[in-house]
C-alpha cells in the first residue's frame, strides 16, 4: 500500500532535485520512481515548459470559446435574417397577388365593355338589315 500511494505521490508532485535529473538546457526530463506496479518512467518538464504548457492551454480554452461565442451569434444572425428573409418573400408573393388580382380585374371589365360593344354593334346590324328601301 506504500508503494502504491509513493507512486501516486511522485505523479503528482511537481518535480524535485530528488527524483528529477535537471538538464543544463532546462528541457525535459525524466523521473524514475520506485515503483513496483511496472509503470516505468515518468516524462515530467521543467517549471517553464509547464508554464509555456499552460500558456497553451488557456489560448486553447479562449479559441474554443470564441469560437463557441461565433457559433452562437452566427446561428442567431442566420436565423434573423432568414425571419426578414421569409417576411420579404410573402411580402413579394403578396404584392404579386395583389397585381395579378388587379390584371384579372381590368380583363374581366374590359371583357364586359367588349362585351356591350358587341351587343350594341350587332343590335345596330340587325337594325341596318330590317331598313325599309334599301336594295
Amino acid at each position: 500500500m506504500e508503494t502504491g500511494e509513493y507512486s501516486e505521490t511522485v505523479k503528482r508532485m511537481k518535480p524535485s532535485m530528488d527524483s528529477v535529473a535537471a538538464d543544463d538546457s532546462n528541457a525535459i526530463v525524466r523521473a524514475s520512481g520506485e515503483d513496483t506496479e511496472g509503470e516505468g518512467n515518468t516524462i515530467v518538464g521543467s517549471e517553464q515548459m509547464l508554464v509555456e504548457i499552460a500558456h497553451i492551454h488557456e489560448k486553447i480554452n479562449r479559441f474554443t470559446q470564441l469560437v463557441s461565442e461565433l457559433l452562437e451569434s452566427g446561428k442567431s444572425m442566420l436565423e434573423d435574417l432568414s425571419k426578414e428573409f421569409e417576411k420579404r418573400l410573402f411580402l413579394i408573393h403578396k404584392e404579386q397577388m395583389a397585381k395579378w388580382e388587379e390584371e384579372i380585374q381590368e380583363l374581366q371589365l374590359l371583357d364586359a365593355s367588349n362585351e356591350e360593344t358587341n351587343a350594341v354593334l350587332h343590335n345596330a346590324r340587325c337594325l341596318l338589315q330590317n331598313v325599309p328601301g334599301q336594295s
